[in-house]
């Protein structure tokens, strides 16, 4: 069988040697007004519409996910276990089967961010770039405040009625880790985002929610050019 690699609407026919793989978190709380898996319903979105845009392979997504230690507001493994256990052989199971020779890792998950210290291991084992995009994590602000609230709702996946009830910082003490307190004494950055969450309030935004993914999704089409080229 001879596959039409050309067909379709895909950027470049080689696009189909690189693969897009969400990475999210579907097991933390985010306040009274988004579902746990929201880290993993906003990646699987932003890989997913970046691969109909170019034409690379959509992967799915990592079910498992990785959170600093001090960040007590969900269940997650740590780096070793989820690079061992759940990347590697998720990857190598992609690559095989699909004659992928790069991937796109689309995190959706602040607490993710330390795999990126294993990844130079992971490419040497299996032999595939890898490049992590970090784009939304970086630009959408605190935990479950204005920003993913803000793409919850563009999305259709956050109840605007409870915006009231979410904002109670005791009932919900991971908004904005507002009252996550052994966080927010082991990171400055958590601490600042807690502190804008309490002066400022959450408020609901729906053009900027669009915003947002629109600027990740773009960022992350320009990483599977850079591997095309």
């Amino acid at each position: 069988m001879e596959l039409r690699y050309s067909a379709g609407r895909v950027i470049s026919p080689e696009v189909h040697k690189i693969g897009i793989l969400a990475v999210g978190s579907h097991l933390e709380n985010h306040g009274a007004a988004l579902p746990i898996d929201t880290d993993s319903k906003i990646a699987s979105y932003l890989a997913f519409e970046a691969s109909i845009r170019t034409g690379a392979k959509f992967l799915g997504i990592l079910y498992g996910a990785t959170e600093y230690e001090y960040v007590k507001h969900g269940i997650h493994l740590t780096p070793p276990a989820l690079v061992e256990k759940e990347l590697i052989p998720t990857l190598r199971k992609a690559k095989n089967n699909l004659n992928l020779e790069a991937v796109v890792l689309v995190n959706g998950h602040g607490g993710n961010v330390p795999i990126q210290d294993y990844l130079d291991d992971v490419r040497g084992k299996l032999n595939l770039e890898i490049i992590f995009n970090n784009r939304i994590v970086e630009i959408e602000g605190p935990h479950a405040g204005t920003g993913e609230l803000s793409m919850g709702v563009f999305l259709g996946m956050a109840d605007e009625s409870c915006l009231v009830e979410h904002c109670n910082f005791e009932e919900y003490p991971e908004v904005g880790m507002v009252g996550l307190d052994q966080a927010r004494q082991a990171n400055e950055g958590i601490d600042r985002g807690a502190c804008e969450v309490q002066e400022q309030g959450i408020d609901i935004n729906r053009k900027l929610g669009e915003s947002l993914l629109e600027t990740a999704i773009l960022d992350i089409v320009k990483d599977v050019e850079t591997l095309l080229k």
